[in-house]
């Protein structure tokens, strides 16, 4: 008797990426093979051309920036699937599948019944981006809503088990930018919605929301409207004008570093931390350097917001970064601050 031989890997060649990254910036893959299981993801590691390559992991392509054909083989993550694992006197645990979208996948848990991710409607991208950013947004940070993930090691093959520790969340950051960059997968994301579920309100945007609307004790379906709502009017559709969402990091300053710029602006956006240290608004710092609507080539800095670069129709991923740099540059000369670019460069 034969073994049943596992299907041929679904190897793509010459794949045009501009569909596949929300900046719709132009860029070729050689290679890409879509990624809907472990095991697909363990067949391209087994293989004895693609195992040895460069590997280059492909989401939403909502937070990446192509400034050229990328040379690696590019992995596109397609794990579906979306579960209720566990229900806890404390919590519900929620699976979901890598390549899900993350808008799509918090509107299904609020129609489930398992509220707790409405303020983080409407960030584009896939579930399995999440953790690598540690995603936040008016209020709330995946951490907080974090059980465990499952990821594929890209040397061994093998499937492991991450907790929250072994995550190391930061602000926008995670094991994955550091000692696992490119060293592995994820596959799945289990995520941990805390009963019972109390509103979080405290982010300004928010804050006026009750006062405009009367409404004190909003229901977790209202605030998802209300996110879906603030966001809708400040960022563009990436489906219609090519952007990557926020492209800087909003930066840490420590108190006394915040004290001197308020002496010399005193309209500065900013929002202590508990660690003593200030998060500043880097839209805002764009926007006081005159940014807001300008353009590079067919690079532009959206008219709503400044944290948001925008595709004007035909960029080129060099036309983005050259803008980026300009911004950056001219931040620094007014405000002595270094913004950090959100989005991976390619």
């Amino acid at each position: 008797m034969h073994g049943t031989a596992a299907p041929a890997l679904p190897i793509e060649q010459g794949v045009n990426l501009r569909t596949l990254n929300a900046f719709g910036l132009p860029a070729q893959a050689q290679t890409l093979v879509r990624i809907d299981s472990d095991a697909t993801l363990r067949r391209v590691i087994d293989h004895p051309e693609l195992g040895r390559a460069p590997k280059f992991v492909l989401g939403g392509g909502s937070n990446v920036v192509f400034t050229r054909d990328p040379q690696a083989v590019v992995l596109k993550i397609e794990v579906g699937g979306r579960r209720l694992v566990q229900e806890l006197p404390d919590a519900w645990i929620v699976e979901v599948g890598a390549g899900e979208n993350w808008h799509d996948m918090v509107a299904w848990t609020l129609a489930q019944g398992w509220p707790g991710l409405e303020n983080l409607a409407l960030i584009p991208g896939s579930v399995g981006a999440a953790p690598v950013q540690n995603i936040g947004a008016y209020g709330v940070e995946l951490k907080e809503r974090f059980e465990s993930l499952d990821a594929v090691d890209l040397v061994t093959g093998r499937t492991v088990t991450l907790g929250l520790d072994a995550c190391h969340f930061g602000y926008r950051d995670s094991v994955f930018k550091h000692s696992l960059a490119g060293k592995s997968v994820i596959t799945r994301v289990r995520l941990r919605l805390p009963r019972p579920w109390r509103a979080v309100l405290g982010y300004l945007e928010l804050t006026r929301k009750v006062h405009e609307t009367g409404v004190t004790d909003p229901d977790p379906k209202t605030i998802f409207e209300w996110v879906c709502a603030i966001r809708s009017a400040k960022l563009p559709d990436p489906a219609t004008v090519g952007n990557v969402g926020s492209f800087f990091k909003n930066p840490v300053v420590s108190a006394e570093q915040c004290r001197d710029i308020i002496g010399r602006d005193p309209e500065i956006v900013h929002y202590p931390l508990p660690d003593g240290s200030v998060k500043l608004a880097a839209g805002w710092l764009i926007d006081a350097c005159g940014w807001k609507g300008k353009s590079i080539g067919r690079a532009g800095v959206y008219e709503k917001q400044a944290l948001v670069l925008v595709n004007r129709g035909g960029a080129s991923g060099a036309e983005v970064i050259t803008l980026a740099r300009a911004i950056q540059e001219s931040v620094y000369g007014r405000f002595g601050i270094r913004l950090e670019p959100e989005p991976v460069v390619v």
